[in-house]
């Protein structure tokens, strides 16, 4: 056993001290967690655990968010219990993943995913040619576990039983001075899971920390290798930066990392254009307050609005031969084909983005009889406010946003009057607005001259006079007339 524990030890990834069955234990006076802001399925996870003789802790971003006072999004739970053991103690488990064997315990609604604590050098673990970890099911003990985390800060383990935290890599002190440091070797680390660092951006955004250098050093260089990752994955990311609730702090440093443009490509796309930067920054903006105000965001909300400004450029190019609602559809299908297969969005979600998308025209025809049922739609709510947002741009009338508001708080009789009086007004709204989409004046093509190879003036040939018609009769005449002649 010393023997195995001493391997490890020289084994250890460089960067942020050794490795060791040596911790810290924090009692809750110095870490201040409050356990009634603790997950009750992550509490009862861990309790019927320790009752069947486990060990069981609650670890990662969600100490690290009750250390600091923040709402955690998600609970995960690490344990010695193998994934089948995990299984047969809980009520509703599932085991999911070949590569990542972990179990997701299902409560109502609220799920929690267990692991294994992974071993540190295992024989099981295969890497590509990249250095990206690709298979990892070898168990070890919690210490190992701890060593195999990306960053200090996460690698805090809460003992809900003792209100303990066991921190054995300075963890607590990086939190108190504010600072995202990489556990070993940063580029090692990088090159074994390259979303580590998306995950450092996020977290140091989040949070207001600093990134170490030696963490931040080798991110520039090594940003390719995201390409690497599976876009299902990247997909998670791009939500967690969009509804981190601070999302416009992580757009900055991702485009100071040079990492935007593989985790967030339509976001370079869109920052092309006076306007897309101006709407993308006010929209992340309202995105933030109304996430730090608890309330939710939908997936679909949030790509409807990183996308706008590309499907404002591709209607603009498309309305001149076709109707508002079938150029917006045209140009939101061709913009979703572009970018929801390159950033993995799920067909659901496309769907609900191009239905947002093509209410924007809808909701500027009110005197029609099917616009008492639009406030029914599935996502007319998320349509309204889209359309709200853009009107504190000044992209939407204000008159046209007071009339669906007053139309959704009225009764059906008066609904019905609302349209009756909308029919006989002439006012026309457009889809999308000129300050939205500016027209773009197309160069004209300029004709190009000849140039003759020789500097001899071309004279031009006269035209051959053509001959007179002349009848059969007259042709006879001529041709006796001919032989005549002496």
């Amino acid at each position: 056993m010393l023997k195995k524990i001493f391997s490890y030890t020289r084994q250890i990834l460089k960067g942020s001290g050794p490795a060791s069955p040596t911790f810290k234990t924090i009692t809750k006076d110095v870490h201040g967690i409050n356990k009634k802001a603790v997950s009750e399925a992550a509490l009862e996870t861990c309790r019927v655990l320790k009752s069947k003789g486990f060990e069981a802790y609650i670890v990662g971003g969600a100490v690290r968010d009750l250390i600091t006072h923040h709402r955690p999004k998600d609970f995960d739970v690490v344990t010695n219990a193998t994934p089948e053991q995990i299984k047969r103690a809980m009520r509703r488990a599932i085991i999911i993943g070949r590569r990542f064997r972990l179990v997701h315990v299902l409560y109502g609604k609220e799920t929690i995913e267990c692991s294994t604590f992974r071993a540190l050098n295992g024989k099981g673990v295969r890497k590509d040619a990249a250095g990206r970890v690709i298979n990892d099911n070898d168990f070890g003990q919690m210490w190992e576990d701890a060593a195999r985390r990306d960053f200090t800060i996460n690698a805090l383990f809460y003992d809900p039983s003792s209100e303990t935290v066991i921190d054995y890599h300075d963890g607590m002190a990086d939190i108190k001075r504010g600072l995202v440091r990489m556990i070993g070797d940063p580029t090692t680390r990088y090159r074994e899971d390259p979303v580590r660092m998306l995950r450092a951006v996020r977290i140091a955004s989040k949070l207001g920390y600093e990134i170490e250098k030696e963490t931040l050093a080798p991110i520039a260089n090594l940003s390719p290798l995201i390409r690497n990752v599976p876009q299902a994955r990247l997909f998670d990311e791009a939500l967690k930066l969009l509804t981190c609730g601070h999302s416009m702090a992580c757009m900055e440093a991702l485009r100071e990392a040079k990492l935007d443009t593989y985790i967030l490509p339509a976001l370079s796309v869109a920052l092309q254009y006076d306007f897309g930067k101006a709407f993308l920054d006010f929209a992340m903006r309202r995105t933030d307050e109304r996430i730090q105000a608890g309330k939710k965001v939908s997936p679909s909300f949030l790509f409807a609005t990183l996308l706008w400004p590309s499907v404002c450029r591709r209607y603009r190019d498309t309305i001149d031969d076709s109707s508002p609602m079938k150029a917006m559809t045209e140009a939101g299908r061709w913009v979703l084909d572009k970018h929801a297969e390159q950033m993995e969005i799920q067909s659901r979600i496309t769907s609900d983005i191009l239905f947002i998308w093509q209410m924007q025209v809808r909701l500027c025809y009110r005197g029609r009889k099917t616009t008492i049922d639009l406030p029914h739609a599935p996502k007319f709510r998320a349509s309204y406010d889209f359309m709200l947002l853009r009107s504190l741009l000044g992209f939407v009338p204000e008159d046209l946003v007071d009339w669906w508001k007053r139309f959704q708080e009225s009764s059906d009789e008066a609904r019905c009057a609302m349209i009756e009086e909308a029919i006989y007004d002439k006012t026309v709204f457009e889809p999308i607005s000129l300050k939205e989409a500016p027209v773009i004046e197309k160069p004209k093509r300029q004709t190009a001259t000849k140039v003759t190879k020789s500097a001899k003036p071309t004279t031009s040939k006269p035209k051959p006079r053509r001959r007179p018609r002349t009848s059969p009769a007259s042709r006879s005449k001529s041709a006796s007339a001919q032989k005549a002649r002496p």
